[in-house]
């Protein structure tokens, strides 16, 4: 399970050194794509393969859900991490997430997203409203 938040930097070169505790649940190779809200998602293989079967049940008729699958694939890539520690993250992912120089890496659950620093403090202060209605719906679902 992915969590806590930790901040980092991007080099020139686009490469970024991932936590030592995420780099120990991701594996050597993980897959990182576009993600919703302008970050994005990093999946260890094995949720990767799990999120695929899933998203190819889904009923490629639909036009929103082919934009979504379209969006979502063509944005993955397989990530590798150096012996530094350090992943490279493709120009189009960094420049969908507006990724320039810090960054946040936040867990969650079953998967890290990477945002940019300022787009982070952004959601966080809007998600802290969220968070206690969200809190009181789920009291209501028994949770």
């Amino acid at each position: 399970m992915f969590m806590g938040e930790y901040l980092h930097t991007i080099d020139g070169k686009g490469r970024l050194i991932m936590p030592a505790k995420y780099r120990e649940a991701l594996g050597e190779t993980f897959i990182a794509t576009k993600g919703l809200d302008h970050c994005l998602f990093v999946y260890p293989p094995a949720e990767w393969q799990v999120l695929e079967q899933k998203l190819k049940t889904l009923p490629f008729t639909q036009p929103d859900v082919r934009a979504f699958v379209r969006f979502f694939f063509s944005g993955a890539t397989e990530c590798e991490v150096d012996k530094q520690g350090r992943i490279l993250l493709p120009a189009n992912l960094r420049e969908y997430a507006q990724l320039e120089k810090d960054v946040v890496l936040v867990g969650v659950s079953t998967r890290v997203e990477i945002w940019s620093q300022a787009l982070w403090a952004n959601y966080s202060g809007q998600a802290e409203e969220l968070y206690t209605s969200a809190a009181e719906s789920l009291v209501n679902l028994g949770i």
